[in-house]
């Protein structure tokens, strides 16, 4: 069974550029476009990744993650955080709330499909 990638990502464009290169790795992928949407999605369909966007509508990646790593169900999903905005006190904040992974945009192809790899054992 392929491994299953869900992307948090409200930029459309920057899904089907995700989607297309994963897909041809051989995973499995979905998107969430609306963050207030993407933790009932991990707790009825969890993925094996989740590449999380900072900047979502309704909700925010960070909001997100605090919210899975303190369900116990989820808690140790590998969590990529990307967002436009590289700057330190985000990159801290996502380590604090424990991101296994940061990525800035804009991020190439090898680097994202590397974490997901080095996350997944894949």
């Amino acid at each position: 069974m392929a491994t299953k990638v869900l992307i948090a990502e409200d930029e459309q464009n920057i899904v089907e550029s995700l989607r297309f290169i994963l897909k041809r790795e051989g995973y499995e992928v979905s998107a969430i476009f609306d963050g207030a949407l993407v933790f009932d999605s991990l707790r009825t369909n969890p993925p094996d990744v989740m590449i999380l966007d900072v900047m979502l509508p309704r909700s925010n990646g960070f909001e997100i993650l605090k919210q899975v790593r303190g369900d116990p169900r989820l808690a140790e999903l590998p969590v990529i955080v990307i967002t436009a905005k590289g700057q330190a006190h985000d990159r801290a904040t996502a380590a604090n709330l424990g991101a296994n992974a940061f990525l800035s945009k804009p991020f190439s192809n090898k680097d994202i499909v590397a974490e997901v790899k080095r996350l997944t054992k894949g």
